[in-house]
């Protein structure tokens, strides 16, 4: 019976052939124009940006493949037909037939099945929250803790931004994709329209009229979306501010408890973007780089032999020195093709006089710690300050240059007064200043090396800059011809001698310093041929007179005598003679022996050399030598000028019983530091001068306060006069009770009329040495 059911059926499906082919054709018709209905009102959901529902598309997928089979077989039927034989029901090859015939009836049920099922009420819906799209990471090396304080503002509800800023290279790409990873989530760009596209294809909106469409409208399709959800958003490497509102992104914050998390080289961008957190991915720890270093090198080649360790210890610093040297030239092309061009991106994006500022640092050595103050200086008698023609001012100019450049992370901060320039960024800024910039603007840079002997003048006579500094150089020689050359570092050397034609044919040479050379004596005669010279540095020599032939350098602007502790003799008329002269600092010890105070060099006891210095009408800086005794220090506190631009007043070794009016100060409105040392009889005392001056700010400028070796003094809580103060040293003040007096606070703050005495606010430094009475600080 099985055997004659089976046989029935395949005549059924070979006898019924004719008739189910023309049926089939008529079924995949209809299929395609269901089909193409249901793609039509997909695709115009989809320009309402509606997303088309999964079972629709899964739908239109699988009619696309009956379609494509269907017409298959429709175009082998006429063959198949053709083997019919024997009447309707007979087949020259039954079994092939009748397969056939059974496949045309199952594609005409599945087509009738599928067609019953195309009846959608909705094609498609609104989008869906964004996608989570994870990245291939790196291992991260001492990054952990950063990620653990990024994922807990994450987790603070009021911490809407966050700001990853950091130099360019440090890691921070990697601490995103670790981020990223952790939350599994969106785009990596700045530019608006691009921002735009990347979220848009993340929730949905991923066809090309979208994509066409004008930055306005596609900012209200995707806040539409992102409004009443709850994001996440990434973005890497900020250059600027990206205006959220112009993206379409909704601001996160605690209302609706979304993120948006960046990177950027700038703390600046930080706070354009009103980051909530800011938090600066450091470079890595000597410690966690040996780690990286032996992960990507491998046990193997570090342990390739036993006696390294011992080869090491036994191999001279000349052989290392040789070896590393070696090492740097065989790695500068891979330095320069991959590290540094990252770098560079981040020099590219500055104003034209911050690249300057900062290719000016690579001048110091390696690891440096660079004087603001000077830095600053230096800037401006280069004429790289341009914006103002007055140090004061200037010095407003170069101290934003200078936070920029923390900012970028291209500079980094070594204490309050200094910053430092990472090797890697000084290395890119050497390659920059030395191989980029065109002939005649070249830099040339030899800094700790330990050279013996000057570098040969043809290796530097066609550069703009040059610097030796750091060396164990003794003798000036040669005369090099230098017609670019403007800047001149010969500081931190073992100079004796500079021989007399050393300076003659440097005719632009700007910036001069001998800095730290103490066994240089004297200057030589060629000096005098330095006409464009506008800054000449000789603090921590050993000079002991300043020739007169100075003279010549009418141009000077900043005169730096400081640490002269040799020089005895200045001219008379040289110092007025700069009449151009903006900052000068005299400072040398004075003698001990009072008998011989008359052969001291003391601007103030030298009533000629003080006339000189009232004269200099442009003159915004000054320190003067220590003033050494009360007449000395009234002499100077009658001056009209000098005492307004003293940045630093020392009163050293006053032997007399005397009285100092703290208020007299009130007068030196630029003064930052005193320093009162072996005045064993000064007592000091706070007698208002003038009951019409407001007193609440009056020592507001000063930083530093250093007193040395006072008997007299038990407290000095007249200190509550200088809200800015920073440092606070006091030595061998064997009275010395109380730093500041709870009982005398209310009496001072009644004499200069101040409330609300908060004292010590800014103090950041605090050195107490040698006070056997001290009871308390406050």
């Amino acid at each position: 019976m099985g055997s004659w059911d089976s046989t029935v059926g395949q005549a059924n499906y070979v006898c019924k052939l004719k008739q189910t082919l023309p049926t089939l054709s008529a079924a995949l018709d209809e299929l395609r124009a269901r089909r193409n209905d249901v793609q039509r009102k997909v695709d115009l959901d989809e320009q309402r940006q509606l997303r088309r529902l999964d079972e629709v598309q899964l739908w239109l997928s699988k009619a696309d493949t009956m379609i494509t089979e269907a017409d298959i077989l429709i175009e082998d039927g006429p063959r198949e037909i053709n083997n019919l034989c024997l009447g309707r029901c007979a087949s020259k090859n039954c079994l092939s037939t009748y397969k056939f015939g059974k496949r045309v009836a199952k594609r005409l049920q599945d087509i009738k099945d599928h067609m019953s099922r195309g009846a959608f009420d909705k094609v498609a819906e609104t989008q869906p929250t964004a996608s989570m799209i994870l990245r291939p990471e790196e291992r991260t090396i001492a990054l952990e803790s950063t990620i653990d304080m990024v994922w807990n503002c994450i987790r603070d509800r009021d911490v809407g931004i966050i700001g990853l800023y950091g130099t360019g290279g440090v890691g921070k790409m990697t601490l995103l994709t670790q981020i990223n990873n952790k939350f599994d989530t969106t785009p990596e760009v700045y530019d608006v329209g691009k921002i735009q596209d990347e979220i848009g294809e993340t929730i949905g909106f991923s066809n090309e009229s979208w994509k066409n469409k004008r930055v306005d409208q596609k900012a209200v399709d995707i806040y539409g979306v992102l409004h009443n959800k709850k994001f996440v958003v990434l973005l890497d490497d900020l250059w600027e501010r990206v205006d959220l509102n112009k993206v379409g992104i909704p601001k996160p914050g605690q209302e609706n408890g979304s993120k948006l998390i960046f990177t950027t080289r700038s703390l600046e961008v930080c706070g354009e973007m009103e980051a909530r957190k800011r938090i600066r991915v450091e470079c890595l720890k000597p410690e966690d780089a040996w780690k990286l270093f032996q992960e990507k090198v491998g046990d193997e080649t570090l342990n390739i032999h036993p006696d390294i360790p011992k080869l090491a210890e036994q191999t001279t610093p000349g052989e290392w020195k040789y070896a590393i040297e070696k090492l740097k030239r065989s790695a500068l092309p891979k330095m320069e093709n991959e590290v540094f061009q990252l770098l560079k991106f981040s020099y590219d994006n500055l104003p034209r006089t911050v690249k300057c500022c900062l290719l000016y640092c690579c001048l110091y050595p390696e690891d440096y710690a660079i004087p603001k103050k000077t830095l600053v200086e230096y800037w401006f008698c280069e004429g790289l300050l341009n914006e103002f023609d007055r140090i004061i001012e200037a010095e407003m100019q170069g101290g934003h240059i200078i936070s920029s450049l923390l900012s970028a992370c291209l500079l980094e901060r070594d204490g309050e007064h200094r910053v430092k320039m990472h090797d890697v960024i000084r290395d890119m800024c050497l390659w920059i200043a030395c191989e980029l910039e065109a002939k005649g603007q070249r830099f040339f840079v030899k800094t700790g090396a330990e050279l013996p002997v000057e570098p040969h003048v043809k290796a530097w006579e066609g550069a703009k800059r040059m610097s030796v500094m750091q060396n164990r150089i003794q003798v000036l020689r040669e005369t090099p011809t230098c017609p670019n050359l403007q800047t001149m570092f010969l500081m931190c050397n073992e100079l004796l001698v500079i021989g007399n034609g050393f300076f003659r044919s440097i005719p632009r040479l700007t910036v001069l310093s001998l800095l730290n050379n103490k066994d240089l004596k004297a200057l030589p005669q060629g000096i005098s041929q330095l006409i464009s010279l506008e800054c000449l540095d000789l603090s921590c020599t050993g000079i002991k007179e300043l020739p007169t032939r100075l003279k010549s350098l009418t141009k000077l602007k900043m005169l730096d005598l400081s640490y002269t502790c040799y020089l005895r003799k200045i001219p008379p008329r040289l110092i007025s003679s700069f009449s151009e002269l903006q900052i000068l600092r005299i400072w040398n010890p004075p003698s001990l022996d009072p008998a011989k105070e008359d052969n001291v060099l003391d601007g103030v006891g030298n009533e000629k050399l003080t006339e000189e210095l009232e004269s200099l009408q442009h003159l915004n800086t000054a320190t003067i030598p220590p003033i050494t005794s009360m007449v000395a220090l009234q002499r100077f506190q009658s001056l009209e000028l000098l005492p307004c631009r003293t940045e630093s007043l020392f009163l050293w070794h006053f032997w007399k019983s005397n009285v100092f009016n703290v208020l007299c100060l009130e007068k030196m409105e630029h003064l930052e530091r005193l320093d009162i040392t072996g005045c064993g009889g000064i007592d000091i005392e706070i007698r208002k001068l003038n009951t019409n001056t407001n007193y609440t700010s009056s020592l507001h400028t000063l930083r530093e306060v250093t007193i040395t070796g006072s008997c007299k003094l038990r407290d000095i809580t007249w200190l509550i006069l200088a809200p800015n103060l920073r440092s606070l040293e006091l030595k061998h003040c064997g009275k010395m009770e109380e730093i500041l007096s709870r009982g005398k606070l209310g009496e001072v703050a009644d004499v200069v009329g101040i409330s609300n005495v908060s004292p010590f606010r800014k103090l950041e430094r605090l050195y107490l040495n040698y006070l056997p009475e001290l009871k308390s600080i406050y």
